[in-house]
């Protein structure tokens, strides 16, 4: 039995590997491939989706213990400023930000280095694995790079479709970009699968909501301290207890409490993103708060519409 990799396979394997290099702007790319390459090469396939996992949930995984590092090595080397004195101390602040900086620059090397690593691997038709997340992909997608792709040989199609699926929710947190993975899938998959129509269609305008909602509350912020910058200035110029100077005060703060609040939010609703992929992966229909329920409002009109005779 032949199980090398053909050349088209390793073409799609190479690219969608590769596209992790363009920090979310290539997460169509994997989806693409894995549209086409499904019913044709498991090994395809499956390098698609583990490069669609690794810039989705990787992603996440990355800027979580990217946040991480930098809280801890800040913190370390703020108690080594203030337990050291005189010289020392001084050389501990100066070399603070090139410490920092280093471990930053590290850990961003690591997380692309592994892509190009995998496109290497796979260009030589091996059955790359990214650490922890490929093995368990392959035993959740039931891949087997020894089984032949015959009937019932093929991937698991219910956990392809929430691997997908889930991809979308966990991308939230890449912005902008990140709205194309369930974007993506619902326009090549939306008519073939109910499941990934639904989950896509509400996780596009999720993602949507907290895009605009992001933006919303930074611009209010900077218009916040505008206000406050020019009702300063004019207060400095006027009489303090002039009208305008106070309503300019009054608007920079309440602009500064709304802008800071939703900004505050904003975690929060990429932590709900992130607890969806996780239900989708476990096998729940995942609906989130109202826009769950107006996507499946849409989708029950689009059926009935379509079942009606022209």
């Amino acid at each position: 039995m032949n199980t090398t990799p053909t050349t088209e396979d390793r073409i799609w394997s190479i690219l969608s590997h590769l596209s992790a290099l363009a920090f979310g702007m290539g997460i169509v790319l994997p989806i693409v491939g894995w549209s086409d390459q499904r019913r044709k090469s498991n090994y395809a396939s499956f390098q698609c989706l583990q490069a669609l996992g690794y810039q989705s949930l990787g992603y996440t995984v990355w800027l979580l213990s990217y946040l991480v590092i930098a809280i801890v090595a800040s913190i370390i080397v703020i108690a080594m400023s203030g337990t050291e004195s005189g010289r020392s101390g001084s050389t501990a602040a100066t070399l603070a930000p090139w410490i920092i900086g280093f471990v930053m620059l590290g850990f961003l090397a690591l997380y692309l280095l592994l892509p190009i690593i995998a496109a290497a691997a796979c260009a030589l038709g091996k059955d790359f694995r990214y650490p922890i997340l490929g093995n368990r992909l392959a035993r959740y997608l039931g891949y087997d790079p020894l089984q032949e792709s015959e009937e019932g040989g093929w991937l698991i199609e219910d956990h392809e479709l929430r691997w997908v699926a889930a991809a979308g929710h966990f991308s939230v947190l890449i912005m902008l970009w990140g709205m194309l993975a369930p974007l993506t899938a619902w326009i090549l998959y939306g008519k073939r699968s109910l499941f990934l129509k639904f989950q896509s269609m509400q996780t596009l305008v999720y993602q949507a909501s907290v895009t605009i909602l992001y933006f919303a509350g930074t611009f209010l912020y900077l218009a916040g301290v505008f206000a406050l910058v020019a009702s300063m200035v004019g207060i400095g110029q006027l009489d303090r207890s002039s009208s305008l100077g106070i309503f300019g005060m009054a608007v920079a703060v309440v602009f500064l409490l709304l802008g800071g609040l939703i900004i505050l939010v904003i975690p929060l609703l990429h932590i709900l993103g992130q607890w969806a992929g996780y239900r989708v992966l476990k096998g729940d229909n995942y609906r989130y708060p109202l826009v769950g329920r107006l996507a499946g409002k849409w989708i029950s009109k689009g059926s009935v519409s379509e079942e009606k005779p022209a």
